[in-house]
């Protein structure tokens, strides 16, 4: 995807004028990577701000204990890592591709530099507030939604409301976006099947009818 086509149609950066759009490509450099690759390890140096072009990209931190949180699996159009612009000179988690993805760095004295300018401040301000929103709403249905719910949250999140859905990224790894085992989520599968809540062939996942998670596509 061509940089321009991907700061229009980025949420931070399709407000934005078409020059200053035009001075963000300039200081950008876009670069393809391959399911399973690692943009950034959690410690190392923060240079650059990530926009996702195209793929997946889960972000992973490690425990206190040694187990590997996912945090979020940021999908086109999002951008990540903003973190090393003003709270830290470090990755503060790890980031892994989870398809083949097309990834757009700005260079953290670059967007600095950028920051001077109104317009561009305002908008990425909106942008913390958006994702300071979304860590919350992560939290609570972490925390207060069973297996089911998390499940069906993820595809509305993901996939809006397509039926059927073409699933992009392994059973593994949605394990891993809704907190559950991969045990978990084929018991869940298997259970939802059997019921005839959803039909799931290939990379094709179709709902049939409302389940108890309240998801209604029909």
């Amino acid at each position: 995807m061509d940089v321009l086509q991907a700061l229009s149609e980025s949420a931070l950066f399709k407000d934005l004028s078409p020059a200053s759009r035009s001075s963000l490509a300039a200081v950008s450099f876009s670069r393809n990577v391959k399911k399973r690759d690692i943009l950034f390890m959690e410690g190392d140096e923060g240079h650059s701000l990530y926009l996702l072009a195209s793929g997946a990209v889960q972000l992973v931190k490690t425990s206190p204990g040694g187990a590997e949180v996912v945090l979020k699996t940021i999908q086109a159009g999002e951008v990540f890592a903003e973190v090393v612009l003003f709270e830290s000179d470090k990755f503060p988690a790890t980031a892994i591709a989870i398809s083949d993805s097309q990834i757009i760095l700005f260079p953290r004295r670059e967007i600095l530099r950028l920051l001077d300018t109104r317009s561009f401040r305002d908008d990425f301000i909106a942008m913390l507030l958006r994702k300071q929103r979304y860590l919350a709403e992560r939290i609570y249905n972490l925390t207060a939604c069973d297996v089911e719910q998390r499940f069906f949250n993820f595809l509305a999140e993901h996939y809006g409301n397509a039926n059927p859905i073409q699933v992009s990224i392994s059973k593994k790894d949605i394990a891993a976006a809704i907190g559950a085992t991969p045990e978990s989520l084929s018991r869940l599968i298997l259970r939802l099947t059997n019921a005839g809540v959803i039909r799931w062939q290939g990379e094709w996942l179709e709902i049939c009818k409302r389940s108890r998670a309240g998801r209604n596509i029909v």
